[in-house]
């Protein structure tokens, strides 16, 4: 299927995977108090499994399209990728939901770096800035916690977060690299399939028994997170990435608006603070990519 220069199009189903994404991060919320870490990486990645295999098959890309030349790239890339979830999902159990899908935009800033020492690419001065400018944020973020001991827990949730974003980054210079040959489908099927299955590696460590409610909204995580792949697929297929770019932050709107209404957690005054930092980092990091070539090239993928 060719590209369609449907900008509108692309902008709502932007919108809508970050509205998704938001709603698949708040059910995993909700049980990360009752449920262990790895149960939950089994339900998010395994239920994500039933909406992309039916999006691949519309497009004609199951199970052809899961050929691949490069199964050592795509092992990297998905042991990463899962290490990433675990990470992500540990440091969202301890912090509220907007921070830890804050620290989750450091994964574009040390993206740009990974570009530098894996692949070769130049540290430009835009690059630069957007790293002090994330460090900026995380010390913003970070230092006021340290030496209050009431507060481990929440020291430990950003480490976790940062550690996650660390890992998407290099996961997604992986995909950089194999993406050369291989297809956006077998990256993400091969991806989630990773996770699915490091997460039901788990199960000898002991998991619980689910009431419904917890089971639905595990089996709901899967499926929000499974659409949202899909939305930011078919959003690239749409509309330009720079056009998309500054729509990336109204994702973060909806975890404000969960840690608030849903969770009563109010605003820390650190988070207010670093927001402008961590997001500036971020968005230069992103300039910086359209400028090396990305605003020409409009990627088709599932990440």
């Amino acid at each position: 299927m060719g590209n369609q220069d449907r900008p509108l199009a692309g902008i709502v189903l932007r919108i809508g995977s970050g509205l998704l994404f938001a709603a698949m991060l708040i059910c995993v919320k909700w049980v990360s108090d009752d449920v262990p870490l790895g149960q939950v990486v089994f339900f998010r990645s395994a239920f994500a499994l039933l909406p992309i295999v039916v999006f691949l098959a519309w497009r004609h890309e199951f199970p052809k399209g899961l050929a691949t030349r490069r199964p050592g790239g795509h092992l990297l890339r998905s042991s990463l990728g899962a290490a990433s979830m675990f990470a992500t999902f540990a440091a969202l159990a301890r912090l509220p939901v907007a921070e830890a899908t804050l620290l989750a935009q450091l994964a574009p800033v040390l993206m740009a770096i990974g570009g530098v020492v894996m692949l070769g690419e130049r540290f430009t001065l835009p690059r630069a800035l957007s790293l002090m400018l994330a460090v900026a944020g995380v010390a913003v973020l970070v230092v006021p916690d340290i030496g209050d001991s009431h507060k481990a827990g929440q020291l430990s949730g950003y480490a976790l977060g940062v550690l996650g974003a660390s890992l998407t980054a290099a996961a997604l210079v992986t995909v950089r690299r194999i993406s050369r040959t291989e297809g956006a489908g077998a990256i993400a099927f091969y991806f989630v399939l990773a996770c699915t299955l490091a997460g039901l590696a788990t199960w000898p460590l002991g998991w619980v028994a689910l009431p419904t409610e917890t089971l639905t909204l595990l089996i709901l995580s899967g499926l929000f997170g499974g659409a949202a792949h899909i939305c930011m697929t078919l959003a690239l297929r749409f509309a330009e990435v720079s056009r998309l770019a500054p729509f990336e932050y109204i994702a973060l709107i909806w975890p404000v608006l969960a840690d608030v209404w849903l969770f009563g957690q109010p605003l820390s005054s650190g988070f207010l603070l670093a927001l402008p930092l961590m997001l500036g980092g971020a968005a230069l990091a992103a300039m910086e990519g359209r400028r090396l070539g990305f605003r020409r090239r409009r990627p088709d993928t599932l990440k």
